[in-house]
């Protein structure tokens, strides 16, 4: 039957398809890339970036090693600072998680101004060992208002909740799994969260292995990169080892009554993409995504075009996205395809669209 239900979602999903190619760099002779600004270098391999209204920056440092002194930090003038102070950074193997960070994936600034903290209780990626967290932070105080858990049904065992997106005026937040594959959609009033789309090709990695600039991730990643419409009725993802992005109505993720085969039904394929980590809508409704295997950022806008915006040597992995207070764009390199003999300072640059 799973087979079956496949099948039919992948039918319907090309019956709706809006594919196009990946963009001819050269399709717009004399357009001039925007100039990538070096904000911030660091020794330590940081993932999410998030920006506050007041232009604080904020990143965070996955637990992929057992080296990780800071989860969550400010970056102040250059230097990397634990936030909201070292306590919540403090966390070693083997002992409780309460109160602290374990093995965080993503930061985010929704627009209330607040931070959102994603704890995916699963360092080194060898299982989930607390219970997968989202934490939201008010950045005036450093204090947590509230605390969200979720449960093993929704995420467990090699489970990754990797990123999250907040819809402030229905109170929902919507993640993705790049481990297990799927769909995470959390109500923030009652705290429930239900798991969709753990079957579905779209939330599943597309091949094995990914040429990154010359040298080859032998890994796949399903489901990472999510993005939320300006107007919050629509909501886009992709697998990291995948060139597709995909989209679907919000409303029916919210919608309790509909299962994993009705909302295969309402899955549209948007278009044909460069692999990418996460992805970001600014405020003017214009899709940021990070060309992994090139060394670049895209642009894609809904119902027009889809092109190579930069292309830089320097963006070894660009990985997470942000946008500043003046509609700058950030974004963080992480050089997960290089050993780490290899690397150089992980990097944070920003350009003006």
């Amino acid at each position: 039957m799973r087979r079956i239900l496949l099948a039919a979602a992948a039918l319907v999903t090309a019956a709706c398809a809006q594919t196009s190619n990946r963009p001819d760099p050269s399709a717009q002779p004399g357009a001039k890339a925007p100039a990538l600004e070096l904000v911030a270098s660091s020794p330590r391999q940081w993932t999410g970036i998030a920006v506050s209204k007041e232009g604080r920056i904020f990143v965070n440092f996955p637990r992929w090693s057992e080296d990780v002194p800071v989860s969550v930090a400010e970056v102040k003038d250059g230097a990397i600072v634990p936030w909201p102070d070292a306590t919540w950074n403090e966390w070693k193997p083997g002992t409780p998680g309460e109160g602290h960070f374990v093995a965080v994936q993503s930061v985010v600034t929704d627009d209330q101004d607040r931070l959102w903290i994603l704890d995916t209780g699963n360092p080194q990626f060898k299982g989930v060992i607390t219970q997968p967290t989202l934490y939201q932070f008010d950045i005036a105080s450093g204090r947590p208002v509230r605390t969200f858990t979720f449960p093993p049904e929704v995420s467990s065992g090699n489970s990754y909740l990797n990123d999250v997106r907040i819809d402030t005026e229905r109170e929902v937040a919507y993640l993705t799994d790049s481990q297990a594959g799927g769909l995470v959609v959390l109500d923030l009033k009652s705290g429930s969260s239900r798991k969709v789309l753990r079957d579905h090709p779209s939330t599943h990695a597309e091949f094995n292995r990914t040429v990154i600039m010359g040298r080859t991730f032998e890994r796949s990643v399903q489901s990472d990169g999510i993005a939320l419409s300006p107007d919050r009725k629509t909501l886009y993802w992709s697998a990291l080892s995948g060139h597709t992005l995909w989209r679907i109505p919000a409303e029916a993720l919210r919608d309790l009554q509909q299962n994993d085969e009705a909302l295969a039904k309402k899955i549209e394929r948007v278009a044909t993409i460069v692999a990418t980590d996460g992805i970001l809508f600014d405020t003017k409704g214009r899709l940021w995504l990070g060309g992994l295997e090139d060394g670049a950022i895209y642009r894609y806008i809904p119902g027009g075009g889809y092109e190579q915006v930069i292309k830089d040597p320097r963006l070894l992995w660009p990985d997470s996205f942000a946008e500043g207070p003046r509609g700058d764009i950030y974004v963080t390199t992480s050089q997960i395809h290089l050993p780490p003999a290899e690397r150089g300072a992980y990097e944070i640059y920003r350009f003006s669209p």
